[in-house]
This record gives structure tokens, C-alpha cells and sequence, in this order.
């Protein structure tokens, strides 16, 4: 049975550098770093590397609660330090009695650098604090040019991982059936909203997964996949279990707060 076969087609190219990573590692009995992954990357990952491997991961994102992550790919006998996975912690100082930044202004500056959205884990907000983290090997080239997010000056100071925002988002899990993995299905479900209505969030282009805009209610959904609507917040597909007798899967929804 080909590897591909779990996964979607599109994420062929994804799991093709996801074996290139492992035969790096099994040839050169030598960590491979990668650069920031989303949960669905991750997901991919670990499922691919699995237990049987002499390939070993580890994944790490700068905080214990991080969603986006750099994976460690190594042999083994070997054990990862913080050290391997190379993540600078940046603070964003600004005329804060002034000015509200947002996350997608945030995220829209720092794109505009250049760099891959890889070398960019999260962006931690809290009141009026702001802090990103960011790949070790571009720290350098991201201090020296960025100074502005938007029309607002800004400075960057590094702090130590261990200062990095706790943010107060929470999730809650529940495990409900559904006749289908479909995305209108999923997240009528999770909403509470009748289909149609989804549907309609879908065709205006409110509807996210894994960070990408959907526009087919059909989209089929697999586990570990992170659902963003508006007016529903964000649902992450935690687990897809068997079916029941009346052949609707069991599945576990987690809604952050």
C-alpha cells in the first residue's frame, strides 16, 4: 500500500520532503532541523516517522503550549535539547497608548520581509504585549529590517524562551458521530448551525482549514485538521474513530475559547 494513499494529494509534494528528511538522517546518523510546521505538517510527520523507525521526532515551538513547531528529526540514541531547535524569541515594543496591532497586521509585516512563512512560529498576544518567535538563522535579518508594522514604528528586543506570553486560550473537547467527514457536515456539527448556513460561510470565503481558504462544503476533513469560521472560532479535528452501527463516524471536535 503506497504512503500516499493516508494523506491528500495535495500534500504529496509535503510528504516527498518528509522522506527525504528521514533518509537524511537514517544515511547520515545526524539531526535534520525543519522549519516552523502547522499542526496538520506535524500530524503528517509523526504519522509517517511512527514507532518503528530508527528515525526519531521531536517538536518544539519556542513555548510548551505552541501550535506552530520546528521538528528535530533525529536518530535514536540521540536526545534533543532546546538548544536544537534553534528559535529566537522577539518582543515587539510599540507606542502601545496609541496604537492597537493586530495579529494579521503582525503576520502581514513580517511576511512582507521576504522570508517563508516557515521561518515564523506563532504570534503571542496578550493585553497590549506582543511578542513572535522566529527561526534562529534569519534572527539577525529580521531585526535589521523590520521596524515598521504599518504606519507604526517599532523595536525589537530578544527575551529568553522562558519569558514567552502564556496566552489564555483554552479548548474544549467533545466527542459527537457525524454521517460524514465532510466540511459542511463537521462544522454544522461543531457550530450548531444547520448546513445551509455553513455552506453559505464556505462560498464567502469565511471558511479556513489548516490556514488555506475552502470553498467546496465538501471538502473531505482528516484527523488533526484545524477549522477556522467566522462567526464559529476555530475547531481542531482531534481524533476520527470507528463507525457506528448506524455507519456515522465517532469523532472528537476541540473548540478553543
Amino acid at each position: 500500500m503506497s504512503i500516499y494513499q493516508h494523506f491528500r494529494q495535495e500534500e504529496k509534494e509535503f510528504i516527498d520532503q518528509v522522506l527525504n528528511w528521514i533518509d537524511y538522517v537514517d544515511k547520515n546518523y545526524a539531526g535534520k532541523l525543519t522549519d516552523f510546521l502547522d499542526p496538520r505538517e506535524q500530524y503528517i510527520v509523526q504519522s509517517i516517522i511512527g514507532k518503528e523507525r530508527s528515525c526519531r521526532v521531536q517538536f518544539f515551538g519556542g513555548a510548551k503550549q505552541s501550535e506552530r513547531c520546528r521538528a528535530f528529526l533525529h536518530p535514536d540514541y540521540y536526545e534533543p535539547a532546546e538548544e536544537d531547535f534553534q528559535i529566537t524569541l522577539f518582543e515587539i515594543i510599540y507606542p502601545e497608548k496609541f496604537v492597537t496591532l493586530t495579529h494579521p497586521e503582525i503576520l502581514g509585516s513580517l511576511m512582507s520581509l521576504g522570508l517563508s512563512r516557515g521561518k515564523y512560529g506563532d504570534i503571542l498576544i496578550k493585553n497590549k504585549q506582543i511578542q513572535f518567535f522566529s527561526a534562529s538563522e534569519v534572527a539577525d535579518y529580521i531585526r535589521t529590517n523590520y521596524m515598521t508594522v504599518g504606519k507604526t514604528k517599532i523595536q525589537l528586543q530578544v527575551k529568553p524562551l522562558s519569558e514567552s506570553i502564556v496566552t489564555d486560550e483554552l479548548m474544549t473537547e467533545h466527542s459527537v458521530t457525524v454521517s460524514s467527514l465532510r466540511l459542511d457536515t463537521v462544522l454544522s456539527q461543531a457550530g450548531r448551525m444547520s448546513r445551509q448556513k455553513v455552506q453559505t460561510l464556505i462560498g464567502q470565503g469565511l471558511v479556513k482549514v489548516n490556514w488555506t481558504t475552502v470553498d467546496s462544503p465538501s471538502f473531505p476533513l482528516k484527523e488533526g485538521d484545524l477549522i477556522s469560521a467566522r462567526g464559529i472560532g476555530r475547531i481542531r479535528l482531534i481524533t476520527v474513530g470507528d463507525k457506528t452501527k448506524r455507519d456515522k463516524w465517532k469523532i472528537t471536535l476541540g473548540k478553543m475559547k
